[in-house]
């Protein structure tokens, strides 16, 4: 009789689940595209300058790293929903203290109000993650989770976008009152299909994840811990994967626009903008166009034969100028679309339920990685080139091709 409860409510509820949680994906997309034009946006209306709007970033990735760990252990105390359900609360909380930053005209506020926006998004990429990948059979995982990826890239590209339009047209012309008005109502509209969002999922009867995917893995609470989860050899090695991917990608679109300007001498910073934004839609169609691939290849070889053009994309960025060279750097983001999501989906496969929302939180942490890659990057344009530093991102994406052909095939190491 369990059983059958079990189906019946995971029939009932998989696509109502499964659409939620992907509106999730989109929602943080858009923050996440909103971040650059803010860093702008507070340079000229704040009189800031580039290094202190930097400390935006940081806030923004510090509060990944420090919700992480606290967001998996309200999953694996309330599941997924209780986890989801706290990041939508604190990314709605986040995007209304923006109201009295934004009427004190203060950058310290701003970058308080941040942080803890991205603590709720950190809280819902924990839990969301890992919580699409489990809506189904294991073996769909990394196809399902590009799906909800595909909707994340459009956010991504729509950020910027608004931001474009609402804040920095404003910039010139008007006041920094009117801007800080034009923040506040981006924000506040945020907060709202947040809130709405909220109530959905404390009002909706959603199934946990092993409900669908019929795991049947369990382990006792003592059980649960760090050593045994770093005891999977695709988990650690996914991990790391992760930290390097995400410092490569970040790393290459800090410094699209100052490659593009270096080696296009016709282009302007206005117009490598533009160009970028091209790149982020060559992202998401990347994403389109690869997952139904997922269905009929191996994610892994997939994922490794990506990660071995973008070497050579790396490469060719040292030799190519002009505009063959910017559309080579646009190409790149193709390639690099569907890395992020299957190496999540990849690490995860094949370890124990209690163990998911553990992993998940680590693999969260690995976000971190994008804080760090852009001043390697910039000390080596500094003192050499803009295209030399893109040498840096071949290890990473070396290391990736590797744990996509190889490293990503699950298997427990053996303790004494």
């Amino acid at each position: 009789m369990a059983t059958d409860k079990t189906i019946k409510v995971s029939a009932s509820n998989i696509k109502l689940a499964f659409w939620l949680v992907t509106i999730l994906f989109f929602m943080w997309g858009v923050s996440y595209g909103l971040i650059d034009v803010m860093n702008k946006n507070f340079q000229n209306q704040l009189g800031i300058t580039k290094a202190t709007s930097g400390l935006l970033q940081a806030a923004y990735f510090g509060g990944y790293f420090v919700i992480a760990t606290p967001a998996a252990l309200v999953a694996r105390k309330f599941g997924f929903k209780g986890g989801i359900i706290m990041g939508l609360a604190l990314y709605a909380i986040g995007a209304l203290l923006i109201i009295p930053a934004s009427n004190a005209y203060s950058f310290n506020m701003f970058l308080g109000a941040f942080f803890i926006l991205a603590c709720g998004l950190g809280s819902l990429e924990t839990n969301a993650n890992p919580y699409i990948t489990k809506l189904g059979d294991d073996k769909d995982a990394a196809f399902r989770i590009n799906i909800a990826q595909i909707f994340n890239g459009v956010g991504q590209f729509l950020g910027p976008i608004i931001g474009g339009a609402l804040f920095l047209s404003v910039t010139h012309g008007g006041d920094v009152a009117d801007n800080m008005r034009s923040v506040q109502m981006v924000y506040v509209g945020i907060a709202a299909i947040i809130i709405v969002m909220l109530l959905l999922f404390v009002f909706n009867k959603l199934p946990e994840g092993s409900e669908v995917s019929g795991s049947t893995d369990s382990l006792a609470d003592n059980e649960v811990s760090y050593a045994k989860l770093f005891s999977y050899r695709h988990f650690r090695s996914g991990a790391l994967a992760q930290f390097l991917y995400v410092a490569a990608q970040v790393g290459a679109g800090a410094f699209f626009i100052n490659y593009s300007v270096d080696h296009w001498s016709e282009v302007t910073d206005s117009q490598a903008a533009f160009f970028f934004s091209i790149a982020l839609v060559a992202f998401m169609v990347g994403r389109v166009v690869t997952t139904p691939l997922l269905k009929k290849f191996r994610p892994g070889c997939v994922l490794g034969i990506y990660s071995l053009i973008n070497v050579c994309i790396m490469i060719l960025l040292n030799i190519l100028t002009g505009s063959v060279s910017v559309f080579t750097l646009i190409a790149s983001f193709f390639f690099m679309s569907i890395s992020f999501p299957t190496i999540f989906a990849l690490s995860i496969t094949d370890i124990p339920d209690a163990l998911v929302k553990t992993a998940s939180s680590v693999l969260i942490m690995t976000i971190v990685g994008g804080a760090i890659m852009p001043y390697f990057m910039g000390l080596v344009a500094d003192y050499h080139n803009i295209e030399t530093s893109f040498l840096l991102l071949i290890p990473c994406f070396l290391f990736v091709a590797w744990y996509g052909f190889f490293g990503s095939c699950p298997k427990v190491m053996k303790r004494d």
